[in-house]
C-alpha cells in the first residue's frame, strides 16, 4: 500500500464533506468523473470502501469516517507547516501574538516594553480575533504563541497560567440592577450576554468550550429577554448595546477600569467566576523569542499581582 498524497485527501475530505460528487467536483474545481476515478484510486491504495454509493445518495462507511477525521488533521498540519515556513522565511521575522482586543489584563503594554530589551526578542505582530479564535490561530499556523482565557482545548499546546481576574457586570445605568451594588447572578435573568446566552447561566458552564458550539443550534425560548444580539461583536458594538438596555456584559475588572462610560454601571457579581488569562504555545515550538516573551510576561504578571 502506498502512502496517499495531500492531494488526494483534499479529494476525499471534499467529498466526504459534501456526500455528493457533484458538489464535491464543483467546490474543488474540477470535473466529476476525475474525482469519481480518485476516490476510486483511494480505495484501492487503501483496501476498503470509504463511501456508500448509491443513485440516490453517498455516505461514509466506518472508514470512510476515520479517514475523514484523520484526513482533516493531516490538512490542517500541512496547511500550518507551510504558514510557519513561509513566516521563519521571510527576511525579518517577528513574533505573531494572537489575543482578543484588551484581554491581556492592562499588562500588555508593559510586557512588550519590557520583552524588547530580551537578546532574542523579534518584532510582536498582534494578530487579534474574537471569542475563541486565539487556540485555532495556534494549531493552524497563524501565530506563535496566543494569550487566551480559559479553558480551551490545551492537548498539543504547552500552557503557562498569566493572570486570574474578577469579572464585573456592565449594565445599562438606567437599568434597575444598577442601583445595587452587589449582585447574584440570579438576580440576572431576562438579560442575555452579546452571545444571546441568559445571563444567569454563566455559572453553569464554561467561559470558553474546548468543544464548539453548534451555533445553528436552537436556543431556549426566552419570551422576555430581547432578541439576542449578533454574535463576534466588538468593544464599540458592545457598549453601545449595553448602554441601551438590549444586552449585559461581563468584562474583566481591567477592561471596566479602562473604559468607564457615563451610560454603563459596572457592578459586582457575588458567584461570577473570574477571567483567567494563560499563554500557550504548540509544544514543537523550540522558538528562544517565544521563550523569552514567555519569560518576560510572567515575570511582569506576578510582580503586578
Amino acid at each position: 500500500m502506498s502512502d496517499l498524497e495531500v492531494r488526494q485527501l483534499r479529494y476525499f475530505v471534499a467529498v466526504a464533506e459534501e456526500l455528493h460528487f457533484g458538489r464535491a467536483a464543483e467546490r474543488l474545481g474540477m470535473a466529476q468523473p476525475p474525482l469519481s476515478r480518485a476516490i476510486r484510486e483511494i480505495e484501492r491504495q487503501l483496501g476498503v470502501t470509504l463511501l456508500e454509493r448509491t443513485t440516490r445518495r453517498v455516505t461514509l462507511t466506518s472508514a470512510g469516517e476515520v479517514l475523514l477525521r484523520d484526513a482533516r488533521t493531516a490538512l490542517d498540519a500541512v496547511t500550518a507547516a507551510a504558514r510557519r515556513a513561509r513566516h521563519a522565511g521571510q527576511p525579518e521575522p517577528g513574533l505573531r501574538l494572537a489575543m482578543k482586543a484588551d484581554y491581556d489584563g492592562g499588562l500588555l503594554p508593559q510586557i512588550l516594553a519590557a520583552y524588547r530589551n530580551e537578546a532574542a526578542a523579534l518584532p510582536v505582530e498582534l494578530v487579534l480575533g474574537g471569542p475563541r479564535e486565539q487556540e485555532p490561530a495556534l494549531r493552524d499556523g497563524r501565530a506563535d504563541i496566543a494569550l487566551l482565557p480559559r479553558p480551551f482545548d490545551e492537548r498539543g499546546l504547552d500552557v503557562e497560567p498569566l493572570l486570574t481576574e474578577p469579572r464585573l457586570l456592565a449594565v445599562a445605568a438606567t437599568d434597575p440592577l444598577a442601583a445595587r451594588p452587589r449582585l447574584h447572578l440570579a438576580d440576572l435573568g431576562g438579560r442575555v450576554l452579546p452571545d444571546g446566552r441568559a445571563a444567569e447561566q454563566e455559572g453553569l458552564r464554561p467561559l470558553h468550550s474546548a468543544e464548539p458550539r453548534n451555533d445553528d443550534s436552537p436556543r431556549p425560548a426566552r419570551p422576555s429577554a430581547p432578541a439576542a444580539p449578533p454574535r463576534h461583536l466588538d468593544l464599540a458594538q458592545i457598549f453601545n448595546l449595553v448602554e441601551l438596555g438590549s444586552i449585559v456584559w461581563f468584562p474583566p475588572a481591567s477592561i471596566a477600569r479602562r473604559h468607564p462610560r457615563p451610560d454603563i454601571a459596572y457592578r459586582t457579581v457575588m458567584d461570577l467566576p473570574p477571567l483567567e488569562l494563560a499563554l500557550a504555545w504548540p509544544q514543537e515550538s523550540r522558538s528562544p523569542a517565544v521563550a523569552a516573551f514567555v519569560r518576560t510576561a510572567c515575570a511582569l504578571a506576578t510582580a503586578d499581582s
